[in-house]
């Protein structure tokens, strides 16, 4: 069996009615050198068997893990990696949509560009009522943008496998929790590590437009103190401690107040 140039990791958990859309997503790539490593999380539903009907069908191309428990994206996506062989490993999410020439368009610009290490996409948002929004990603983040906000969507990128051992992975802590993509970019932009967004959405997100109404206020306050460790690992001056604010006062608005800015970022 051949080497995978690209090991797709996947946590899933109580998705077994979109999980295959997503996966075959995947086995309709235009690039077709890949292996997917899926790792369920204790989900209560029929994930894990709709994840094994597809591993039986496709046993060169799919591997499946299973935690014992419920132990959250962090440790999941930890063991994902740690089974991965590629070269580069992409994120799918298990109630996702991706173009079929993600993959081909994204290995393509980190083979053609090799002092980069990270590569996203845009992403559009849908729920059952269709497509509601769009990210808007910097092109070319540079270590300033970092502290305004994450640069990169996580559930679209592609990154070099080097780049994620060096950072040792996702760090687990509670602190993290939500906002663990944000964190691994800092780390791997402290480490020299650079990215690059491609200006097409090639991937779909599935979520709920009110979703946003019911974030936790500690998630917010997971978001400051990343803003405030990335301001300690990348050096950055002491003034960029304002941003870690923004996260708790956002927190704070009302929500029809805050649904309008939001709308207005996605459009």
């Amino acid at each position: 069996m051949s080497i995978p140039a690209i090991s797709v990791i996947m946590g899933i958990y109580n998705c077994a009615d979109t999980l295959p859309e997503a996966i075959e997503c995947i086995l309709k790539q235009t690039y077709t050198n890949w292996e997917l490593i899926m790792c369920d999380d204790g989900s209560t539903d029929d994930t894990y068997d709709v994840a094994e009907q597809y591993r039986k069908a496709y046993p060169d191309k799919i591997v499946l893990l299973k935690n014992l428990q419920n132990m959250g994206l962090n440790t999941t996506l930890n063991n994902c990696l740690s089974a991965a062989k590629g070269e580069y490993i992409a994120r799918m999410d298990g109630d996702d949509l991706c173009s079929p020439k993600r993959f081909e368009k994204e290995i393509s610009f980190l083979e053609n560009n090799s002092d980069y290490a990270i590569v996203s996409t845009d992403m559009e948002y849908f729920d059952e009522c269709g497509v509601f929004g769009r990210s808007n990603s910097i092109e070319y983040p540079q270590k300033k943008d970092i502290i305004k906000g994450t640069p990169h969507c996580h559930a679209p990128c592609m990154v070099r496998k080097e780049a994620y051992d060096a950072v040792g992975g996702y760090s687990v802590d509670n602190k993290l929790l939500r906002v663990e993509d944000y964190d691994l970019w800092v780390k791997m932009y402290s480490k020299g590590y650079k990215g690059y967004n491609i200006a097409e959405p090639l991937y779909s997100m599935r979520d709920d437009r009110n979703a946003i109404k019911r974030r936790k206020y500690r998630y917010r306050v997971n978001e400051a103190y990343v803003k405030l460790k990335a301001i300690k690992l990348l050096k950055l001056p002491l003034w960029n401690a304002v941003y870690a604010l923004k996260p708790l006062i956002v927190g704070l608005l009302p929500a029809s107040i805050y649904m309008r800015m939001h709308k207005g970022r996605l459009n």
